[in-house]
């Protein structure tokens, strides 16, 4: 309830006062017991969010995507877990932050994470004081980013949370590892890459093992040689002929609709494949040329089925915007961010609390006609905070971690 009423801090004093102002104090020490020490099982209360919210989601549209992001907060100091210089997402740039990685669900109008994990430096996963200072389970140790995805995508299909295309920008689908472990789970997908992601031209494939001559081990690997061998999405995308490209509408914007330039044409990934075997599957590469820009901004590889359309590709992988409005409205109307606390515990239950609150909210959306107004869900009023109460982290307040 105090996450989901107004207040300018969702940080436990500030709603401590707002839902009891006569016993501030008792509230208080109730909250932060709940938030910051009390032993329940985050993943449990997880899957019954999920559990109650998607079933509402899925009476209006089936399942349309599995998203894979991760969101920044900014952080001051040094001693909260998981802080550190990093590319921060809601910042734009490097800077003292923790990172958290989250797995979404997602119909046509609707999403709600349904994992979330602090992302835990290598730096952190190595001390020994700090980890025990702010409660790190033993069993936490380092992954990159995208295992981190990896594992709460497995336990999403051992669960039976129903399947649909996995998105993810570049900074997960650069890793060709990440997305092999995709279609090892027996899910399609349609990731960001860059560039410089290297790729078979239309048509082409790695060189066939060397011939046996009948002596020593048979050769094993694939081939390529400086004049059969991969090229960037850049330079394949640059080679397509202008009737390769045509103008798709995916959705409704803000002010306008949301329509740009886009070919798709079937290829083979490239990394490493001389260290295997067998060649890899074709897939899509969708490319977005706006007319505005000199070269193409955006590349997707997909693994959607061939008869795909592309006005079909296109919708599906500008699809995970919808994950950035879930922390949006994760953060500034539930205080996702506003955690304040240094610990292990306290920041995975702050964050699982908020997700359970926006998903009472999601079920709603989805339960009622979309003229229903905000504000008819009969949650009950609270008296005004006493004029003296200042809680720690609004303005003309400062704290440091």
């Amino acid at each position: 309830m105090g996450l989901l009423l107004p207040g300018e801090r969702k940080s436990v004093e500030p709603m401590a006062a707002r839902l009891a102002p006569e016993k501030v104090r008792r509230m208080h020490q109730s909250l932060h017991h709940l938030v910051a020490d009390a032993p329940w099982d985050d993943e449990t209360v997880l899957r019954q969010v999920r559990s109650y919210a998607l079933t509402v989601m899925r009476e209006q549209s089936p399942v349309q995507a599995w998203i894979v992001d991760d969101t920044g907060f900014p952080k001051k100091g040094k001693h909260s877990v998981g802080v550190a210089r990093q590319y921060c997402g809601q910042l734009g740039k490097q800077d003292n932050c923790r990172v958290a990685v989250s797995l979404s669900v997602s119909n046509t109008n609707s999403s709600l994470p349904i994992a979330w994990q602090l992302y835990l430096p290598e730096a952190w996963a190595q001390d020994a004081k700090r980890r025990k200072k702010t409660g790190i389970p033993k069993q936490v140790q380092f992954q990159t980013k995208p295992a981190m995805a990896l594992r709460q995508l497995r336990n999403a299909v051992e669960e039976g949370v129903p399947p649909a295309p996995v998105l993810a920008d570049a900074a997960y689908g650069n890793d060709s590892q990440f997305r092999e472990g995709i279609t090892e789970l027996g899910l399609c997908y349609a990731v960001g890459v860059q560039s410089t992601t290297t790729v078979w031209k239309p048509g082409e494939g790695p060189l066939p093992k060397k011939q046996w001559k009948g002596t020593g081990r048979p050769p094993r690997l694939l081939q390529r040689d400086p004049q059969h061998s991969p090229e960037p999405v850049k330079a394949v995308a640059l080679a397509l002929p202008a009737v390769a490209w045509k103008t798709i509408t995916w959705r409704e914007g803000s002010h306008q609709k949301l329509q740009s330039r886009f070919a798709a044409v079937r290829i083979r990934a490239a990394h490493r494949d001389n260290e295997r075997a067998e060649t890899r599957a074709e897939e899509w590469l969708l490319i977005e040329w706006p007319k505005a820009e000199k070269e193409p901004t955006k590349y997707w590889l997909s693994t959607l089925p061939p008869e795909t359309k592309l006005a079909d590709l296109v919708g599906i992988a500008k699809h995970r915007w919808i994950v950035e409005r879930d922390y949006q409205e994760l953060k500034q109307e539930l205080g996702l961010g506003h955690f304040e606390g240094r610990g292990w515990r306290g920041f995975h239950h702050h964050g699982t609390l908020c997700i359970a609150a926006y998903g009472f909210l999601v079920a709603e959306r989805n339960r009622f006609s979309p003229s229903a107004r905000v504000g008819h869900v009969g949650l009950p009023r609270f008296p005004a905070l006493p004029e003296s109460f200042r809680p720690r982290g609004s303005t003309g307040q400062s704290r440091t971690a």
